[in-house]
């Protein structure tokens, strides 16, 4: 049982009526509001310290009114510590005023483009996405990785061409859980864990696996992986809320990981649930 409070480095917020969230169409359970009232609510009896804001993909060009809106929340709520807002990278440097712009704002940690639904596997080694990545360390900000399993190749290299950005490999890189895939997910990890700018969440992990019917013992391999490649001071817990919703609850997930890591030291477990979240994106 996790005795202290939480840091969650992989929240998103909700606001249908101030934007568009076209994806959405797709996952009709998550077409509401979702509010850190919400969350606070669902993650009892566990206490959230500190929460991350992750960028919620919505409908282009609304991403700087989305960052500023989170701002507004921040400044309501102390526990909203750090925001990842989106930034389309493959525009280049030209884009460089609006990063320089969302760094200006106090909650603003990292930026994040969606990469798993992008149709051109060579996305992330276009010069112009390389270059903006390259902007980031100037402004302080971290890049956010989302991808599915079969884009770890692309995005290897991609991180071996920018040594200076600090990355965070979100939901395990999403590993095809539900059909049973271990490889080569399992080496490209273990690359992905050599190169030292780069950090991995655990999250997202429910949501790759049988939806209806994954148990905790089909997810244990993969928890066990990440742990074995990128040891406990790389490691963090995001809830990925409320996408997790589709595949449960807040709390399946964050049950699932504290069992996972029964047999850990009590240090141990709080770099992964609190520490290193605050490190990582720079929360105190």
């Amino acid at each position: 049982m996790i005795d202290f409070p939480i840091v969650d480095t992989h929240v998103h917020l909700l606001d249908q009526k101030r934007f568009k969230y076209s994806w959405a169409a797709g996952a009709p359970k998550l077409s509401r509001d979702w509010s850190i009232a919400d969350l606070t609510a669902r993650a009892k009896p566990y206490e959230i310290e500190s929460l991350v804001f992750a960028e919620v993909d919505v409908d282009m060009p609304l991403y700087m009114d989305e960052a500023k809106w989170v701002q507004s929340l921040a400044e309501a709520d102390s526990r909203l510590k750090g925001c990842v807002a989106c930034l389309p990278m493959e525009q280049g440097p030209s884009l460089e005023n609006e990063m320089a712009e969302l760094a200006a704002l106090p909650v603003m940690r990292g930026i994040r483009r969606l990469i798993q639904n992008q149709p051109d596997p060579e996305f992330v080694l276009k010069q112009p996405f390389l270059d903006a990545l390259k902007l980031l360390p100037k402004y302080n900000l971290s890049f956010d990785i989302c991808i599915f399993h079969h884009q770890l190749p692309n995005t290897l290299e991609m991180v071996r061409r920018c040594p200076d950005v600090s990355f965070v490999l979100d939901h395990i890189a999403k590993p095809g859980i539900k059909d049973g895939l271990v490889k080569p997910w399992k080496s490209h990890m273990r690359e992905m864990a050599a190169l030292p700018n780069v950090v991995c969440k655990l999250s997202g992990v429910t949501t790759e696996a049988d939806h209806a019917n994954w148990t905790r013992e089909q997810l244990r391999p993969y928890i066990d992986h990440v742990i074995d490649c990128f040891g406990f001071d790389r490691i963090m817990y995001g809830g990925d809320w409320p996408v997790a919703e589709l595949a449960g609850t807040y709390l399946s997930w964050l049950e699932v990981l504290d069992w996972a890591t029964e047999g850990c030291s009590k240090d141990e477990k709080r770099k992964l649930f609190h520490d290193n979240g605050i490190k990582a994106y720079r929360l105190k």
